[in-house]
């Protein structure tokens, strides 16, 4: 069968794979902000455990998925965990980045004066830095997601959910009929995914950012 007839035979299982796909790096992208900022917010004032952060995080990205998630599956077995646990490791850096950077770039009299005012370092925080640092915490998370759009696909390796679980199938029956759709299917349904995902994260941006301090 070619392509179309395909997607339509298989469209059911086809978005059950693609809700499963987004909702896993929706979810992991949820733990990893909010790790990312707080590592952020508790480094971003020392030169040194700032710098800590990042190259640590950093790190993480040098381990090939593969290896990760092969990794991981000893310790924590099959299926979701290695899946969360890979993903959420590898959201990390650019929300840690972003975040000690956007902090930083705040104005200091901004913060001299919210302080000369009487404000608490927790309130100076909540309402002068994190929202002025806002702009490049969220062009962090937009990296990040679409980083985790194709990892998330090799998670099929440790049985994780997911549109990686058609392009495996694909690939382990080469010669197939189906087995270029698979592929094809599969690549395709991450693509548009990643696509949705960032114009999901423009409209946030619109939203949330003043036009003062829009890019």
């Amino acid at each position: 069968m070619n392509f179309w007839e395909y997607l339509v035979n298989r469209h059911q299982q086809l978005l059950t794979d693609a809700y499963q796909h987004a909702s896993a790096v929706f979810q992991c992208m949820v733990v990893a902000t909010l790790l990312g900022v707080l590592i952020g917010v508790a480094t971003y004032r020392s030169e040194w455990a700032g710098n800590l952060a990042t190259t640590t995080t950093a790190t993480v990205l040098t381990v090939p998925a593969l290896a990760l998630i092969g990794l991981l599956i000893p310790v924590v077995g099959l299926g979701v965990a290695p899946t969360v646990i890979a993903l959420t490791l590898y959201g990390l850096l650019p929300v840690v980045r972003n975040c000690v950077v956007g902090l930083r770039q705040v104005d200091p009299s901004l913060v001299d004066a919210a302080t000369g005012i009487g404000m608490s370092r927790p309130a100076r925080l909540l309402r002068i830095e994190l929202p002025l640092a806002w702009p490049p915490i969220l062009t962090g998370i937009r990296v990040a997601t679409q980083m985790l759009m194709g990892i998330a696909a090799i998670a099929a390796y440790a049985s994780g959910p997911g549109l990686g679980n058609v392009i495996f199938r694909g690939l382990a029956s080469l010669g197939s009929a189906n087995a270029l759709n698979q592929v094809l299917a599969g690549t395709l349904g991450i693509v548009v995914l990643a696509l949705l995902f960032d114009a999901a994260y423009v409209l946030i941006g619109r939203l949330t950012i003043p036009r003062g301090i829009r890019a």
